[in-house]
């Protein structure tokens, strides 16, 4: 029973067991679904770019035009690569100022037209400066994306499947990531070497996103931001739609009622614009559980950075000639969309099992563990092949631990920071908690992959894979110290979690456990008396 509970089987029995017990109406609600499906695909650009930019130097007709010899040198690619995360910061910076005051659903119209907006300066851009530019305008709208879908996404999903729904967007990214990679290899294979070969990279996600706003006229909006903004009637009836429950159920009464209760607590002053930013600051940054909050939202999203995964993404190409990939374009190209494959399947696997079953930390624990492993063997296999020829053997070796190291990061590190975005914020702060967290994760990446080219030259290449796997193990230690268990803990009790010691965040968890399961005994023993009326009062949630 003690293994059956510390590897976490017993919380998938459990959620199961609620997804079977909650009304069809609100786990099949099309309304329900088709609005998170719409809201997972803010995260399609993001992915998008990052696959397609990493390997679009590669294509003839984009070398021919700007004047790139080769997509294989990181240096030559570092701007295409780079340049785009600060217009990321800048949008997600911007979604604090934004999504409260207009919505979720206008939010995401708007941030997916500046996103066009960039798309067509790049396919329209007479030389690199241009190119450049466009980057940072495409950046502004795929960085504020980021923000919106998940919060949204939050904010309506019922608790028995929040879960699932919210890790959608993980889902969209690793899908947009192997569709974006396969559609440059298309291009190279069936189209001439022309400006149009590369122009059409970013005219297929201007198709898209104008389907998804398109889509979006037939979404629901949050019902917790029409309670925000005084718009009680209005929300009763959109959380009535996404529920597809009449509005005198218990269970839209007690939603409804907790909303409301919500938006009263945090009692943030909106007469005037400057009070409510003072207001948010003084929660955020004075209150210490919510500065342990934003500690842990930003180291959560550096130490995904500093594990090099996202830099192996963008700088796939580059990386596969440091280990002895063929020199051959096509070759390179089809590895690439099915590298984009793998973390594909390997989200799926992390998202609908793994994160579930091993709960937060043990997925983290073997996440990380597995990209120590392929950081110190593909940097031990560049450093010897500088020395002289190796087997092929080995260089298919290493090849394979760079499908390792995507398999860790998306169990781990990968999904850290999106699941702390979503969960550690009260109500009141997580605006800002979550344009803050992702406004640092952008600047990080940035960062990150603007000094790698630099780093591995500095570090004979090898080095560099050394260095990522030593952020690793400290990754490994800071996640046994700091990193808290959050799966089915309450924000009251996740709040108690963080009001705790800094480095017993674990012991805290387990204390709060095991008191949970105390007192759900008590509560059973004292309700086997009860008639069956009061019982399903009490689990109305």
């Amino acid at each position: 029973m003690a293994a059956k509970n510390y590897w976490g089987f017993d919380v998938v029995v459990r959620r199961a067991q609620n997804i079977k017990e909650a009304p069809r109406e609100v786990i099949l609600n099309p309304n329900l679904l088709f609005t998170s499906l719409v809201f997972a695909f803010s995260a399609f650009p993001s992915v998008w770019d990052q696959g397609s930019s990493s390997v679009l130097p590669s294509l003839p007709g984009y070398q021919d035009f700007f004047h790139v010899s080769t997509g294989a040198n990181a240096k030559l690619i570092r701007d295409l690569v780079s340049l785009v995360y600060i217009g990321y910061a800048i949008g997600s910076a911007s979604t604090f100022f934004i999504n409260d005051r207009i919505g979720r659903l206008w939010s995401y119209r708007l941030y997916a037209f500046i996103y066009v907006i960039g798309l067509v300066v790049a396919i329209t851009a007479p030389g690199l400066a241009g190119l450049n530019a466009s980057r940072i305008i495409t950046g502004i709208g795929i960085g504020a994306l980021t923000v919106t879908g998940p919060m949204a996404i939050a904010e309506m999903s019922p608790d028995e499947i929040r879960g699932v729904l919210t890790s959608w967007f993980g889902v969209c990214m690793s899908l947009s990531l192997a569709t974006s990679v396969f559609c440059v290899y298309g291009v190279y294979l069936h189209m001439a070497a022309n400006r149009f070969q590369y122009q059409i990279v970013w005219l297929v996600p201007i198709v898209v996103m104008s389907l998804l706003v398109l889509g979006s006229f037939f979404c629901c909006e949050s019902p917790k931001w029409l309670m925000m903004v005084d718009r009680y009637d209005d929300a009763l009836a959109m959380l009535v739609k996404v529920r597809g429950l009449p509005a005198d159920h218990p269970r839209v009464q007690a939603e409804i009622a907790a909303i409301q209760d919500a938006v009263r607590v945090a009692h943030i002053d909106t007469t005037s614009e400057l009070k409510r930013i003072k207001q948010i600051l003084r929660d955020t940054f004075l209150v210490p559980s919510n500065l342990r909050r934003v500690q842990q939202s930003l180291i959560s999203y550096l130490l995904a950075q500093l594990s090099g995964a996202n830099q192996i993404t963008s700088y796939l190409v580059p990386i596969m000639t440091l280990i002895g990939v063929s020199a051959d374009t096509e070759h390179k190209l089809f590895l690439s969309g099915m590298y984009g494959v793998a973390k594909l399947g390997s989200v799926l696997l992390a998202s609908f099992l793994i994160i579930d079953t091993l709960g937060r930390r043990n997925s983290l624990f073997l996440g990380i563990t597995c990209q120590i492993l392929a950081d110190i063997y593909i940097g031990v296999y560049v450093k010897y092949s500088q020395q002289g020829p190796l087997p092929h053997a080995a260089s298919q070796a290493a090849l394979g631990f760079l499908f390792i190291h995507a398999f860790g990061y998306c169990v781990g590190l990968f999904l850290l920071p999106y699941v702390f975005g979503a969960e550690l914020w009260p109500d009141h702060i997580r605006t800002f908690g979550g344009a803050l967290g992702q406004t640092f994760h952008w600047l990080f990446i940035y960062a990150m992959n603007y000094g790698l080219p630099s780093l591995l030259t500095e570090t004979n290449n090898w080095g560099a894979f050394i260095f990522f796997a030593a952020c690793c193990v400290f990754a490994l230690f800071y996640v046994f110290f700091m990193v808290p268990e959050t799966s089915e803990l309450s924000t009251e009790e996740i709040d108690a979690i963080f009001r705790g010691p800094w480095f017993q965040a674990y012991k805290t968890q387990r204390t709060i456990i095991e008191g949970l399961e105390h007192t759900k005994d008590e509560e059973s023993t004292g309700r086997r008396g009860s008639t069956a009326k009061d019982a399903d009062l009490e689990d109305q949630p």
